[in-house]
């Protein structure tokens, strides 16, 4: 680990004091405390003089403003006078010591960039012509969701997942039709009805069927996918007092008794468990759970259900979801962390982490997005009971600034690296693209949802959270470098970064046009690209925060590479192989989270900030808006 990091406050935009006007003491003080003359004035003999007089003066000063006071009359004047000759000495040294004490440090304010930059960037959204162009693009969003629908009504509806190339569906996540359940809420966001229709009539006339009859399923897969979608499809349809966005569809009711179905039979993950670390794997059909092969649970999988658990006991009234899943978090809280960073696997059988591997990338990212989440989800500051999932990702926060950051060379882009052999072990500079969820995290985080300007203006920012912001921007802009730098414009599935340890030749992304070329290292086994959202995600929740418009922009450039190299001309899109060659070739699959988050964020990116506002919602892990607690009410 190198002896400076690259995030310290020193690296911070945001610093106010430099905005700030100084008083003229201030002013001569700093002078003297950084300047030569300090040195020149005390060497001569007049110099000593004048600072002998000069502390005399200010000594005077104090004595005499202690020793005045308001005029009174009488005895009672005689009393007070007396007491005031007993404490002018001791309110002399007081004053000596007001004046010596450090200044407070303020509360952060806008800098004037920062102000005239607000009110540009609100320029930008409420410009009619620009406001054009956005609808514009948002809409070519919206065909690209139905383009994508259309592949998979016509070859694969009630599989999975679609291969558009072959024209075929395909069952890799327990057979429960997850894209159909995945694309239900981005569908009824972005007002494509007949969609709206055609999902809801599947899913109230087979999946409850389904569920009873099928076998092995992921206890997270199906949480995050179909749980999700079901309790965000009931209340953006207007159950629970919700927005009800659609008049498509069944009645909410129908999502709401199937996903409660779908939990009853995912509990036996936690009570088969002989720990509150529950089983990675449920049989629905006799409700039965069982470990993963090797016995080790993910410990972002099993640190991932928290959301969808406690908002079914919400809306439900039964409370046994969220007492089960909380177990997890509230044993999580028990063990042992190196500042807050937890190793990838976890045992449900000793309830005790397992190796030593610490990374943010796949196994372990999403235990720290829900850290932050869930304590949003039930009220933040105004629910005590979860204060220390909050205390919980803050350490954890630190942790990553303290050990995973580092500068690339020879552009200095900032990334998250690995410990894979724990916190005494070698540095790996190597970043998954699924850390690209990071940014949105840390700036969620840092503002609760609100714009950065309205946080700011109110003082709500304290400085740690102005430095997971900035951590926030700089990594953002990393994470759309890694797409930037690509001979098609799109990221690959990992990246390693040129560092002063680490650097290997030919393995660059191929557009030499990029600034970053010689920054970004990607090896041939990682060069494939499968449609993933956390980098759009982060665009969209840095956009909505910062209000500043080149995340739009950049999320623009991703989604018209998207359209050239992975649309599928019969209907729907292609994961693709080598990012770094064209014509890249296509893989034959359209991922659920496609169209449930990567072309959601997108429309949303390019939506007004009122639609599914940050402050009143919680996306889960797969981009399915839940209501925060009392934040909601029917529209």
């Amino acid at each position: 680990m190198s002896n400076s990091l690259p995030y310290s406050m020193k690296d911070l935009n945001y610093d106010n004091a430099k905005f700030r006007h100084r008083s003229l003491s201030k002013a001569i003080n700093q002078t003297l405390l950084t300047q030569n003359i300090k040195r020149d004035w005390l060497s001569c003999s007049t110099g000593k003089f004048l600072a002998l007089v000069m502390l005399f003066g200010l000594a005077f000063l104090f004595l005499t403003h202690t020793s005045s006071g308001p005029k009174v009359s009488g005895g009672l004047a005689k009393n007070v006078m007396a007491n005031e000759g007993d404490k002018i000495n001791s309110d002399g040294i007081s004053g000596l010591r007001k004046f010596w004490r450090k200044p407070p440090r303020l509360p952060p304010r806008l800098t004037p960039d920062e102000k005239g930059g607000k009110d540009s960037f609100g320029r930008e959204a409420k410009n009619p012509s620009s406001r054009l162009k956005w609808v514009s693009r948002q809409q070519m969003v919206k065909d690209a969701f139905i383009h994508a629908w259309s592949g998979y009504k016509k070859h694969a509806v009630g599989y999975d997942e679609l291969m558009p190339v072959s024209q075929r569906g395909v069952d890799g996540l327990g057979g429960l039709g997850a894209t159909v359940v995945d694309a239900l809420d981005t569908a009824i966001i972005m007002g494509a009805d007949e969609i709206v229709s055609e999902a809801g009539s599947w899913i109230e006339t087979q999946l409850l069927d389904r569920i009873k009859h099928k076998g092995q399923v992921n206890l997270f897969e199906t949480t995050i996918r179909v749980l999700g979608g079901l309790l965000s499809a009931f209340h953006l349809s207007g159950g629970d007092e919700g927005m009800k966005l659609t008049r498509n569809g069944p009645k909410p009711t129908v999502y709401l008794d199937i996903a409660r179905d779908l939990a009853d039979r995912l509990l036996s993950a936690f009570t088969a468990s002989p720990t509150s670390v529950p089983y990675s794997d449920v049989i629905l059909r006799d409700s039965s759970a069982h470990p993963a092969p090797g016995g080790l649970s993910s410990t972002s999988e099993v640190s991932t259900l928290q959301l969808e658990f406690n908002y079914l006991s919400t809306v439900s009234g039964d409370s046994k979801y969220s007492m089960e899943a909380m177990k997890v978090l509230d044993h999580l809280k028990t063990l042992p962390k190196v500042e807050g960073l937890v190793p990838i696997y976890i045992s449900p059988q000793s309830g005790q982490f397992s190796g030593e591997n610490i990374r943010l990338g796949s196994r372990g990212d999403s235990y720290y997005e829900y850290l932050l989440k869930v304590w949003l989800h039930q009220g933040g500051i105004e629910n005590s009971n979860v204060t220390y999932l909050y205390d919980m990702y803050l350490e954890a926060m630190k942790g990553v600034r303290n050990r995973l950051v580092r500068k690339s060379v020879p552009n200095g882009l900032v990334f998250v690296g690995e410990l894979p052999y724990g916190s005494n072990g070698a540095f790996s500079p190597k970043m998954d693209h699924l850390v690209c969820f990071l940014p949105g995290t840390l700036a969620l985080g840092a503002t609760k949802g609100k714009t950065k300007g309205r946080a700011m203006k109110e003082n709500l920012l304290t400085f740690e959270d102005l430095e997971n912001l900035k951590l926030a921007e700089d990594l953002t802009h990393t994470c759309f470098q890694m797409y930037s730098v690509t001979s098609t414009g799109l990221a690959p599935e990992i990246a390693y970064f040129h560092t002063e340890e680490y650097s290997e030749e030919g393995l660059d992304g191929g557009n030499k046009t990029s600034k970053y070329l010689s920054d970004i290292i990607i090896k041939q086994a990682d060069r494939h690209n499968l449609l993933r959202p956390e980098t759009v995600e982060s665009l969209f929740v840095l956009y909505r925060i910062t209000e500043d418009p080149k995340y739009r922009e950049w999320g623009w450039q991703i989604f018209e590479a998207f359209e050239k190299y992975t649309k599928v001309d019969t209907g729907g899109y292609s994961s693709l192989d080598d990012v770094t060659h064209i014509p890249p070739q296509k893989r034959d699959k359209m991922e659920t989270f496609f169209l449930g988050e990567t072309l959601k964020y997108l429309y949303l990116l390019f939506s007004d900030s009122d639609v599914i506002p940050l402050d009143k919602f919680v996306f889960n892990t797969e981009a399915h808006p839940l209501p925060i607690k009392g934040a909601v009410r029917s529209h």
